[in-house]
């Protein structure tokens, strides 16, 4: 076993416990573990602010945004990030210095950033955060459980052009129109990195149960295989199901050139348990660029949505290039998406596995 160190009362008292570790019970920070190797996506460490940058400030796990000042001490875990308006970044260090990738507690390195981002808050590296006996504290051991059964709600998949295309404010329209009338949704962030604004605004929006990544024991989705993906949506469905969730209105991050996302979309395993697609873009040339896109994947969006749809030339532009009608987030709001007549068209919901394990690894090509 790894060499540790016990932790004292004051100390556990002056950590600040981020987002990405809400899931975790206290007992995972009791103890300074010395790893034996160098850390890697999942491993939960102790760090404290060297220098300030572009992160001010640390997402707690009720969702208060606690301020950093040099000297602070924080529990972080170690993940990748992909974000086209921020950070690249990687799960390790260089000796005992990383960077702060995200306010909701995920570390690791920078590769680039955004020309009109600041530096990275730098933290420096203490050592593992362990239990009481010295085991070192992994995200993924504080996952949900996977529960039996195929079936699962009607499903909505909002994506996106690109990063701030307004993909979570869609999701949030979508289940305020489909809550407004009773009817039991759940929403769940599936790709991305760790923060809980997405989820907080899915739950205040009406959602009988909210999720994310965080609950299937990913601290970020960068660089998950297929398989890993495939996984987390079969355990989602299956939580969302036992919430007795009637519809999932399904956020995936970033634009549809990303990588965890063009693999969901080009895969059966995946698409076969979707009933509904709704595209967030920007722009009009992104929508009609994005619409061909899915398109090429067999993949017919039922909307278009985000901030296009906050111009009303955008939206004429948008519709008379895809064909596809522009809802603006007002009309989700209120219900005005025809779901009801796109899920007579299509039969009844298909079970979670389909015709496949979606456990089962698919080939990228």
């Amino acid at each position: 076993m790894a060499e540790f160190t016990p932790l004292s009362d004051e100390m556990k008292a002056q950590i600040r416990i981020p987002y990405a570790l809400r899931k975790a019970p206290q007992s995972a920070f009791a103890s300074l573990v010395s790893l034996s190797r160098p850390y890697e996506r999942g491993d939960v460490v102790l760090a404290r602010v060297e220098k300030i940058g572009k992160n001010t400030g640390l997402e707690l796990t009720t969702g208060r945004r606690s301020s950093l000042h040099v000297g602070v001490y924080m529990a972080m875990v170690f993940g990748n990030r992909y974000a086209t308006h921020q950070f690249e970044g990687y799960a390790h260090a260089s000796g005992d210095c990383c960077d702060m990738l995200s306010m909701g507690g995920l570390c690791g390195t920078v590769a680039s950033k955004h020309t009109n981002l600041a530096e990275p808050t730098k933290l420096r590296l203490l050592g593992a955060l362990g239990d009481a006996e010295g085991n070192p504290s992994r995200i993924e051991t504080f996952s949900l459980p996977a529960l039996p059964g195929d079936a699962r709600p009607r499903t909505i998949v909002v994506c996106g052009t690109s990063m701030d295309a307004g993909k979570t404010y869609t999701t949030m329209s979508l289940i305020r129109g489909l809550s407004r009338d009773g009817a039991k949704v759940a929403g769940v962030k599936l790709t991305g990195t760790a923060a809980g604004r997405d989820l907080w605004t899915m739950i205040d929006a009406g959602a009988c149960i909210g999720l994310d990544f965080v609950d299937g024991g990913w601290p970020s989705t960068y660089l998950c295989e297929l398989d890993e993906l495939l996984a987390l949506h079969r355990l989602f469905l299956a939580h969302t199901r036992a919430a007795g969730a009637e519809w999932v209105v399904i956020e995936v991050a970033d634009g549809l050139l990303q990588r965890e996302t063009a693999a969901l979309f080009r895969s059966p395993k995946f698409t076969k348990t979707v009933d509904t697609w709704v595209l967030a873009a920007g722009e009009p040339m992104a929508a009609s660029a994005g619409v061909a896109r899915l398109r090429s994947w067999t993949i017919e969006p039922l909307a278009i949505s985000g901030i296009v749809s906050m111009s009303a030339l955008g939206v004429q532009e948008a519709q008379e290039a895809t064909g596809v009608r522009c809802y603006t987030a007002k009309e989700l709001q209120t219900g005005a998406l025809p779901l009801e007549t796109q899920a007579a068209e299509s039969g009844a919901p298909a079970s979670c596995e389909d015709s496949s394990p979606l456990g089962e690894a698919e080939a990228i090509a």
